[in-house]
């Protein structure tokens, strides 16, 4: 079992409400050249959950659940920024207002540029919630340390999910971790560059959707483990040989150039201690039973 300074990661309480959906008033133009006026990033989302395919949408950086912030016209200062560090996958967050008030999700990842945070709830929580209501997340992870592996690094992480992603040690001082597809770091795009692994996410490019299809890349969903080759995220995002980043798509394939389904990071490390095993299994949804993978409520039996 992997040991983790888990015990000393400190827990905090961070709070945050629904970010109003993003509208454009003029036309976006896509990598063809081509307009497109769609939906994009924001609000409550009905039909688009955890396990669903991250291709096809009509829309644009759609993102899955609830989109949250803190304040929209002040994204990139306290305490946003604190609200979308604090926030790691597998967090529990709680609904603090209005007729849903106590119900309970889960974080499923941080979109950079609209610094969001996704909570994925059940059905009967979706249509209570309105743009007015607000949510506690019991933020936990950031810290957290593999102690036998010095140089393999964890952001955005709930130590709890940790512990159920499946992860093997391996000999050599590597660890085997399960992902649903391995993507190779020259199809990254948007983000690259950014030091802000605790926060947000960086694109895979979906331009050629040729290449796309023969990695099998178009198959992806929302809440997929992934692993990005030849790519460090311990001190920024950057293409290094022999690197390995694990991650999750929190975001829908995106039209405009440089951009696709965009990956939070979660385990990163500059040498090739991380191995990758292609699992179709590694969903957050499936591990969590949240999204599309939530057990049906059974029905109350009628009284005779």
């Amino acid at each position: 079992m992997l040991r983790t300074n888990a015990d000393r990661v400190v827990k905090l309480s961070v709070q945050g409400k629904v970010s109003y959906p993003s509208g454009r008033r003029g036309h976006s133009v896509d990598a063809e050249g081509k307009a497109f006026l769609l939906p994009s990033i924001g609000g409550i989302s009905y039909n688009v959950k955890v396990g669903d395919a991250a291709f096809g949408w009509a829309g644009d950086h759609i993102e899955p659940g609830v989109s949250t912030l803190v304040d929209a016209e002040k994204r990139y200062d306290p305490p946003n920024t604190s609200y979308h560090f604090y926030s790691c996958v597998g967090n529990e967050a709680i609904v603090v207002s209005g007729d849903a008030k106590g119900k309970r999700g889960i974080v499923t990842g941080h979109h950079g540029g609209a610094e969001h945070v996704m909570i994925d709830f059940a059905d009967e929580v979706l249509k209570k919630l309105n743009m007015d209501d607000k949510f506690l997340v019991r933020a936990w992870g950031q810290g957290l340390k593999l102690l036998e592996y010095p140089d393999i690094h964890v952001t955005n992480l709930d130590p709890g999910l940790l512990k159920k992603m499946g992860i093997r040690e391996l000999k050599g001082g590597k660890i085997q971790v399960p992902v649903v597809a391995i993507v190779p770091g020259h199809l990254m795009g948007s983000g690259v560059g950014s030091t802000s692994m605790g926060t947000g996410d960086y694109d895979i490019m979906t331009t050629d959707r040729e290449e796309i299809a023969e990695l099998g890349l178009d198959k992806l969903r929302f809440g997929d483990f992934v692993a990005i080759t030849d790519h460090d995220n311990v001190f920024g995002r950057s293409w290094r040989k022999g690197a390995v980043t694990a991650g999750i798509v929190i975001h829908s394939d995106c039209l405009l150039a440089g951009h696709g389904p965009g990956v939070t990071t979660l385990i990163s490390c500059a040498k090739p201690l991380i191995v990758p095993k292609v699992d179709s299994n590694a969903n957050l949804g499936k591990i969590l039973k949240i999204g599309r993978f939530r057990p049906a409520k059974k029905k109350k039996a009628k009284r005779k």
